[in-house]
């Protein structure tokens, strides 16, 4: 620090005496800069050492991350006393299958907890034991043994990653007050469709990114918030989308639908034709014809199919190659048609619709 203010004020004298150019002051004064960031980033010696001192013996506390706890890979069946000053904890790939009210208690500045591949089920889970963690922003419990998910959850959690699990329910209520939730992660349980409802999913205001993929879904989920932008409904047993579906969803930018069983029967005509939406995808599933899309749509996959042919008229929004030099033109740049039963060439009137097409893959 001291040596670096001692090279602000030479330069300052050179800037002065030697009229130097404006680039040594504006070095000098980066220079600065870190050394103050560095300076405030700076741990008292006591501190870092009752830290170290605090750190779990079966854990690795490293002095370059302080907040951090790593306790990952070591076999644990239990968790053990976690120091107050922690942030981070990274408990996965280790035998836990109990989360007690008290295990967690003393932690009381955790904002993320990585709790991946455990063996907790829902009755391991012990009432309150997450909701104590207060400050809590971040919860990882993946590939675990939950039934259900867990209740009740603290209110400034952001982000709930809870995939490959065994959930098959969702209570009511448990999303309650949580308006800071922006991310829900449910992929690869057991849920149906009487578990995603407008209940069960009532309190989640700021939603903005969903996974339901491969669940057990027959419909498409109701009661997802307005808010939501990212629905990712991969690998289900859906068939139709109901008209109006959207209606409701007026932000939604990326849609995933691959690996189910949509026919053109059960896609209203106009249902994908929505302002917002920037990437579809509708790979291995049923479809016989291209479904009409929006000139705004960025990302098309339609592969692995029973698509026969490409009919440009279909296809192409309306006016589309009278304004295709205008903003409203399709923006279309990436589409996939492999695996489909449709032969080269391509439509010369399909290029001439879609001009930032950058990538087909047919």
């Amino acid at each position: 620090m001291t040596f670096v203010c001692l090279f602000l004020l030479l330069c300052l004298y050179h800037f002065v005496r030697l009229k130097l150019t404006m680039e040594w002051l504006m070095v000098a004064f980066v220079a600065l800069l870190l050394a103050s960031q560095i300076r405030s980033e700076e741990i008292p010696y006591e501190h870092l050492i009752s830290q170290i001192q605090a750190c779990p013996k079966e854990c690795h506390c490293p002095p370059s991350f302080p907040n951090a706890v790593y306790c990952d890979n070591k076999g644990l069946k239990r968790i053990p006393d976690i120091p107050p000053y922690t942030w981070y904890l990274y408990l996965q790939n280790n035998l836990i299958d109990v989360l007690s009210a008290d295990a967690l208690r003393n932690a009381t500045q955790l904002r993320w907890i990585n709790l991946n591949r455990n063996k907790i089920t829902s009755e391991g889970l012990e009432a309150d034991a997450i909701k104590v963690i207060s400050s809590l922003v971040h919860l990882y419990m993946e590939d675990n043994l939950l039934t259900s998910i867990p209740s009740p959850l603290p209110a400034k959690l952001e982000r709930l990653r809870l995939s490959r699990n065994r959930i098959s329910r969702i209570p009511p209520g448990v999303f309650s007050g949580m308006d800071r939730l922006t991310l829900l992660d449910l992929q690869g349980n057991k849920l149906q469709d009487d578990a995603v409802t407008e209940v069960s999913l009532k309190g989640l205001n700021n939603l903005i990114q969903i996974n339901l993929a491969k669940n057990q879904l027959n419909t498409m989920p109701l009661g997802l918030p307005p808010t939501t932008t990212q629905i990712f409904l991969d690998s289900n047993n859906i068939e139709k989308i109901p008209a109006e579906y959207f209606k409701g969803l007026p932000k939604v930018v990326s849609l995933r639908l691959n690996r189910n069983k949509l026919a053109n029967g059960g896609i209203p005509k106009n249902v994908f034709n929505l302002s917002s939406i920037l990437d579809l995808q509708l790979s291995h599933n049923q479809l016989t014809e291209i479904p009409v899309i929006s000139s705004g749509l960025e990302h098309l996959h339609l592969d692995d199919n029973k698509i026969r042919s490409v009919n440009s008229s279909d296809i192409c929004p309306p006016g589309a190659l009278d304004d295709y030099l205008d903003e409203k033109g399709p923006r279309l740049r990436y589409l996939r048609l492999d695996g489909n039963e449709i032969k080269p060439p391509i439509p010369r009137e399909l290029m001439m619709c879609f001009r930032l097409l950058r990538a087909i893959v047919i």
